[in-house]
């Protein structure tokens, strides 16, 4: 059963991304423009931009392209990047755990910190609820770039507490690691935490309302153990698919925030090869990404169906 449930959502998943590749192919192609000129320069007479159209393989039609395209990236070849003559997925591979470190660390924060207020707004009501909700809003209202901004301009050029930039790979020290992305996970984690947390209150007061809680509480247990036990647990659905989606879009802010602290993360890579036009490294990002995606949720599928049995079923 769990099996079938599994290979059932890795199928979605490997439709999700065709589809996506897809689209992206098809998109990056029809709007790029000369893209042999755009490689060459503005000066390259035309007799070299036909022989590096010819080279590239752009005279063909695109459905060939794209099906030589598919052929080689279903073994894991994306090809190189047009401008820089790297591998794609060394370009990749050398900075997704960049990222990864980041987004992760920033989505486990947003759980934890979500958790904590929603379920304190949930059991105290009155000026602890509306607090709660005026930090959401708060949360959601501001920019990303502007959260950066601040957290560099406070703990890093007045208390000088951090580095305002840079990265330190985490075999080279783990203490200059874990300072290099503090600064950046917070900066992420603060406009995740406002979803999650609306989701957890509006989950724990719903929860609180059924009779189990009534028949638990009967029986002498604690309110925390009542709440941590077994309201979460049955809260946790919904804050689960909510939470997949504050990664996701994290991965997108992430963008952002690695330019503010000049990090060389996936949003370096994904902005400079949007800017030039490097479709084989963007191909790369969007399947690396999307692949990305669909792990997540399968993850946080597997999660519901362990809390919630009835999504394991159906």
């Amino acid at each position: 059963m769990v099996l079938r449930f599994i290979l059932r959502r890795l199928a979605s998943g490997v439709v999700l991304i065709v589809v996506i590749s897809t689209i992206a192919f098809g998109l990056l192609y029809v709007g790029g423009g000369d893209i042999a000129r755009r490689i060459l320069g503005q000066t390259a007479t035309a007799e070299t931009v036909a022989q590096k159209t010819e080279q590239l393989g752009l005279n063909r039609p695109l459905y060939e392209q794209f099906v030589d395209w598919v052929s080689h990236a279903v073994v894991g070849d994306f090809g190189t990047s047009w401008f820089t003559g790297q591998e794609v997925i060394q370009a990749i591979s050398s900075r997704v755990a960049v990222t990864l470190s980041l987004v992760i660390g920033a989505t486990l924060i947003s759980a934890i910190v979500a958790v904590l207020l929603g379920v304190w707004a949930a059991r105290q009501r009155g000026w602890p609820d509306r607090l709660v909700q005026v930090i959401s809003v708060l949360g959601f209202a501001i920019p990303g770039f502007l959260i950066a901004l601040g957290l560099v301009i406070v703990f890093a050029i007045n208390l000088g507490w951090f580095k305002p930039t840079g990265f330190v790979q985490f075999a080279t020290s783990p203490s200059g690691w874990l300072s290099s992305i503090t600064l950046p996970v917070i900066a992420l984690a603060i406009g995740g935490i406002a979803g999650v947390t609306q989701q957890i209150r509006g989950s724990v007061i719903d929860a609180l309302r059924q009779d189990y809680v009534r028949t638990l509480r009967s029986r002498g247990l604690s309110a925390n153990r009542v709440i941590y036990k077994h309201v979460l647990r049955n809260a946790g659905g919904p804050a689960l698919a909510v939470l997949a989606v504050q990664f996701v879009g994290l991965l997108g802010g992430a963008v952002i925030v690695e330019q503010v602290f000049a990090i060389p993360g996936l949003g370096q890579v994904a902005v400079t090869a949007t800017n030039q036009g490097d479709i084989p490294l963007v191909m790369g990002l969007v399947v690396v990404t999307a692949i990305i995606v669909v792990v997540v949720n399968l993850v946080i599928d597997i999660l519901q169906g362990f809390l919630n049995p009835k999504v394991r079923l159906s």
